[in-house]
């Protein structure tokens, strides 16, 4: 048996032309949905990826401002532009894109994101709303896994799910999302043991760890449908996930690649809450008090 790919792309297709219906509808209204992409690095993959989320905002009718404060910009610097984009009314979406200069405090920066504007579910209040069942944009990430699998039609309600991975990003999130449809959710890091003690039993396996590899055959079993998220950019350039797909395609029931799986609903995704949180702002504006 081999395991059925689960791409992603038809979904993020789908959901391009979404953001795409909101934007040309706020256009005619006179607003144009604004993503603001703050970056503070040299590295390439990073420019690579923001340069792709501009193409895709293009296309879809959504402004893109890609704000480059340089690789050593000071925590100082980072604040007063979160700051400046929190309080422009013409910017209604905000990403902090990372790696971040040495010493910057990713968690301290997060906080000057207007929550309205947070449409990647960084600031902590954001993770907050989210826990509790209230209005919140979740990290696009893990929101993208939740999409595919209602896109593939794949249950999750009483069904074990384990994720792999706990970062704020991800893995938090994510199971919130997972208990939210009533999955039983275990999360696994790096001081559970040995993965497969976990992960062999269970329905649903997604990894998001940032390790190449990590999860092998020996770890799934063949009615396990497996959700890589990983992006690991390997020396000569290519990305790989988290899952080795030689040992556990063969056994696995259904597996996303990587690339093309879920890091393209993601993206498509940003934009969506970008064009929400734009309607979502445009809603809440005060009305002007006309004097004669």
């Amino acid at each position: 048996m081999t395991a059925t790919l689960l791409s992603g792309k038809p979904l993020a297709q789908l959901i391009q032309q979404q953001a795409t219906a909101q934007s040309k509808a706020l256009a005619e209204d006179g607003t144009r949905p604004t993503l603001a992409v703050v970056v503070a690095t040299e590295d390439s993959s990073t420019h690579w990826y923001v340069r792709s989320i501009e193409r895709a905002a293009g296309i879809a009718g959504i402004g893109c401002r890609i704000i480059d404060v340089g690789h050593d910009a000071t925590e100082q610097v980072l604040v007063a532009v979160l700051k400046d984009l929190s309080a422009d009314p013409a910017v209604h979406g905000i990403i902090l894109q990372t790696p971040l200069p040495a010493g910057v405090r990713t968690q301290e920066l997060v906080r000057y994101i207007a929550p309205e504007k947070d449409i990647d579910g960084a600031n902590p209040l954001s993770l907050g709303l989210l826990a509790v069942g209230e209005r919140a944009f979740a990290p696009a990430t893990a929101r993208a896994v939740v999409e595919i699998l209602d896109h593939f039609d794949i249950p999750v309600a009483g069904r074990s799910v384990v994720v792999v991975g706990r970062s704020t990003v991800v893995g938090k999130p994510l199971s919130l999302l997972l208990l939210q449809k009533d999955a039983t959710t275990t999360v696994c890091h790096s001081k559970s043991g040995p993965l497969g003690k976990y992960t062999k039993a269970a329905d649903i396996v997604v990894v998001a760890a940032g390790r190449t590899g990590l999860l092998t055959g020996t770890d799934v079993s063949e009615h396990s449908v497996v959700i890589d998220v990983g992006t690991n950019v390997l020396a000569d350039g290519s990305l790989a996930g988290d899952v080795d797909e030689a040992s556990v395609r063969p056994v696995a029931a259904a597996l996303t690649p990587v690339p093309g799986g879920v890091g393209s609903v993601t993206t498509a995704l940003l934009l969506l809450h970008t064009a929400e949180a734009a309607r979502e702002q445009l809603r809440a504006a005060p009305t002007p008090v006309l004097t004669r």
